[in-house]
């Protein structure tokens, strides 16, 4: 794989604006002042929105290649957005557009992200690929090889989380470790991350952005919107500009971690960091269960115990647990702790 230098830690990429382009002043109040703010590597802003409901605001399309045109004259940004079809990226590199991305529902589909990359053959643009909605390592390798491939030199990754079906707390659930995975693969490719797509909302933002840069990404994608309340996609995961430059000015740029075996466990303890939130969550989505459970056992008068299921859970988990090498004594305890509070969480149900 043909890779791109990774940035120095001193200039991370940094690309910020707003989710999608809706108004030429929305757009101009938006950038004039990210534009004061000497560490934004490019202006973002979506033209064509790859929506899930079909009556959702689906961008403003082409109309908004001339919006974004009158961006990189008067503010001097550079320019970004995505392309998820082959004409999208050749509209894109007509107009000028310094850079574009691939999002996350395209990178999904290896014959769409084929298509742009032959759109793009012979092209000198930087391209950044987001990751796929599901943690498929290879299928966001496989992504990034087509768009090389196709012999653009600059190529960037983005991680901006995967799609949960749970509820969760965050609106994408992060996974760093298959991030990290991605660096260990490829080493000098850089890898930014999405910290707006994995918060879902403002307040966790921050949070995002510095864990992201304490495991060595090389940059941040941000939305910042003049408005949030009044955008039409995203609203409550975009800044406003103001809220931006206080965060650039707390959020703490470091230095990679000379120590390699440092920087080996601080990787792999990210992975575990991952996997606890993950399991917190499964047990949260469990919990909730038990209520439901509970509500209709009072409804029907029957008892909170049942020694037959308790037996159940207590055998199949176990063989399950044994299969994967985990202890059987630490397994049962485990169980014995998830029951207790199930128990303890009908019994409230029961007697209100």
């Amino acid at each position: 794989m043909n890779q791109t230098p990774a940035p120095s830690r001193k200039k991370p990429v940094i690309i910020a604006g707003p989710c999608s382009a809706e108004s030429p002043e929305q757009l101009l109040k938006t950038a004039t002042e990210l534009a004061k703010c000497k560490k934004v590597s490019y202006f973002r802003a979506g033209l064509w929105k790859p929506r899930t409901r079909p009556d959702s605001f689906q961008g403003v399309a082409e109309k908004g290649l001339r919006w974004m045109q009158r961006i990189k004259k008067e503010t001097g940004l550079k320019i970004i957005t995505e392309a998820a079809t082959p004409q999208h990226a050749e509209k894109c590199i007509k107009t000028g557009f310094d850079a574009l991305w691939i999002g996350a529902r395209t990178v999904s589909n290896p014959f769409s992200v084929q298509q742009i990359a032959d759109a793009l053959t012979g092209a000198d643009i930087p391209v950044f690929i987001k990751n796929p909605m599901s943690p498929d390592i290879d299928l966001w390798i496989g992504a990034i090889e087509r768009i090389q491939k196709a012999g653009i030199k600059k190529t960037y990754a983005i991680h901006r989380g995967f799609h949960p079906y749970e509820k969760t707390r965050l609106r994408n659930i992060p996974k760093w470790e298959i991030a990290l995975e991605l660096k260990t693969r490829c080493p000098r490719l850089p890898v930014l991350c999405d910290a707006s797509h994995i918060a879902g909302k403002t307040s966790l933002v921050a949070e995002i952005c510095q864990y992201a840069l304490d495991l060595s990404f090389d940059g941040l994608m941000i939305e910042v919107h003049n408005h949030p309340p009044s955008a039409r996609s995203d609203k409550n995961q975009q800044l406003t500009p103001a809220a931006f430059h206080s965060l650039l000015q707390k959020l703490v740029f470091k230095a990679p971690y000379v120590d390699p075996v440092e920087k080996e466990i601080m990787q792999l303890r990210s992975r575990i960091d991952s996997v606890d939130m993950q399991l917190i969550e499964l047990i949260a989505s469990r919990m909730e269960i038990v209520e439901i459970i509970g509500e209709l056992k009072r409804k029907n008068h029957i008892t909170i115990f049942q020694l037959k299921r308790w037996k159940n859970i207590i055998e199949t988990r176990i063989k399950a647990g044994k299969e994967l090498g985990i202890s059987e004594d630490f397994l049962y305890r485990l169980l014995e702790l998830v029951h207790q509070e199930s128990i303890r969480i009908q019994s409230r149900i029961i007697v209100k």
